[in-house]
């Protein structure tokens, strides 16, 4: 009995171990190539190599990357505080007071479940005679427009497990509506509006084929912007590393500070009294 147990446990951190290493190595491999020399690189297998500064130097000197840095930072904090303030009072209108009796509900998803391709060239038409063109502004909207359904499905889920008798109990006490949503529903829901905004703002970051699309060099984001690296001659291993390492830091920096609010965000209402 007892060395069943331990042949569990054995294969457990075996499987554990070799999750992190599937997750951990190739983020790993791409800080140690940013710090690699040219002809370094060309070896993938040298592990011992002395450290160089030269692909930083070049990438921060020589490569628009704090600019590209800083319009992804302004498309993403901008494009998700803007569907969080719509969506949250449509999750909490489809939840509680079933607008449009499912019909808008689903209309509003209806969006987020065709390809994006599909959608790039009328709206690069539209753009294109606003003038919205390699703008933020233009960035803005397009991931407001593709991540306001997704952002109100998940927070309409998240509504419906707050039973109602809460607010009819704030009622009588004299509260009005938009008090009790203040006050007693969104504290409550204050987890799953996290990792809600959390995935917002991964998307919005992370996002290439808009801002591929519908960027040049004013508006370009950190997406857009590594390609660069990526000639048809030469591939620019070195600064590439550089660029990838520091566009995933500020997920994993803001994933590591969140985890507590993502694990309550995922099993919000999982289990019931």
């Amino acid at each position: 009995m007892a060395k069943a147990v331990l042949l569990k446990k054995t294969l457990f951190w075996i499987g554990v171990a070799i999750l992190l290493f599937v997750f951990v190595f190739p983020i790993a491999w791409i800080f140690v190539t940013s710090f690699k020399g040219r002809v370094d690189i060309m070896v993938p297998t040298r592990i011992f190599f002395i450290p160089t500064l030269e692909n930083y130097i070049y990438e921060f000197y020589k490569m628009p990357l704090l600019r590209e840095m800083k319009n992804s930072a302004i498309v993403t904090v901008a494009s998700t505080a803007l569907v969080m303030a719509v969506s949250l009072p449509a999750g909490y209108s489809f939840a509680r007071f079933n607008t449009g009796e499912g019909h808008l509900l689903f209309f509003t998803l209806t969006t987020r479940m065709f390809p994006p391709a599909v959608a790039a060239i009328p709206f690069f038409f539209v753009f294109r005679n606003w003038g919205l063109l390699d703008t933020h502004m233009g960035l803005v909207l397009l991931y407001l427009y593709f991540n306001m359904s997704f952002a109100t499905f998940l927070l309409y889920g998240f509504f419906r497990e707050i039973p109602e008798e809460l607010e009819y109990a704030a009622m009588v006490d004299g509260y009005s509506r938009l008090t009790i949503f203040r006050r007693v529903i969104f504290p409550l829901i204050a987890p799953g509006a996290a990792i809600t905004t959390i995935f917002c703002l991964i998307f919005s970051w992370n996002e290439f084929f808009f801002g591929y699309i519908f960027t040049r060099t004013v508006a370009r984001t950190v997406s857009f912007g590594l390609i660069s690296h990526w000639g048809s001659v030469v591939v620019m291993w070195g600064p590439m590393a550089v660029g990838v390492g520091i566009a995933i830091l500020p997920t994993l920096i803001g994933g590591w500070f969140m985890q507590r609010f993502i694990i309550r965000g995922l099993t919000f209402g999982a289990v019931k009294g």
